[in-house]
């Protein structure tokens, strides 16, 4: 069961994800994709979103940002957990604002949004990656008091190796 939030947003031009708004997500996650730098590895299409967001079993929420009545910004995010502190957190998958409609407050409104989320539930801490040459996007996060957990490195599995690693 989704649990939403009681009170809106504080901003008026953030809000939780509907169906409606997919297409103009999944739309925006392309062009988040092609900023990166990696347009080819963006497979996302609307039903696996719809499917994520609002299928039988939800593990992923998101906002949307809107201005004048059109989908300009969003983020997409999902529950983690420290077992070090016993707590859920939220993990920041995507922030995407289109390049018009940035510097106007709304990357702050939506990671607000989510902070009030955590805030709200009880929650010990909101995280994401940033890729280490987005220094527009590191200076801002660094503004707002954000830390880089530059001890930490990431790793993944994924394709050949996953496929690898699970059949032995």
């Amino acid at each position: 069961m989704r649990e939403h939030s009681d009170e809106s947003s504080a901003d008026p031009r953030i809000r939780e994800t509907t169906p409606a708004d997919v297409a103009d997500v999944v739309r925006l996650v392309h062009e988040l994709a092609e900023y990166e730098k990696a347009p080819q590895e963006c497979e996302l299409t609307t039903e696996q979103l719809e499917t994520a967001l609002f299928g039988p079993r939800p593990a992923l929420y998101g906002h949307v940002a809107e201005v004048d009545g059109r989908i300009v910004g969003f983020t997409l995010w999902f529950l983690n957990f420290s077992t070090w502190r016993g707590k859920h957190g939220i993990y920041l998958e995507d922030l995407y604002v289109e390049p018009g409609h940035r510097r106007h407050g709304l990357g702050r409104a939506l990671l607000a949004t989510l902070a009030a989320e955590c805030v709200r539930r009880g929650y010990s801490r909101l995280e994401w990656w940033v890729l280490d040459w987005n220094r527009p996007a590191i200076e801002f996060y660094e503004s707002i008091g954000a830390v880089a957990m530059d001890e930490w490195t990431v790793f993944r599995l994924a394709e050949g190796a996953l496929e690898r690693m699970a059949h032995g």
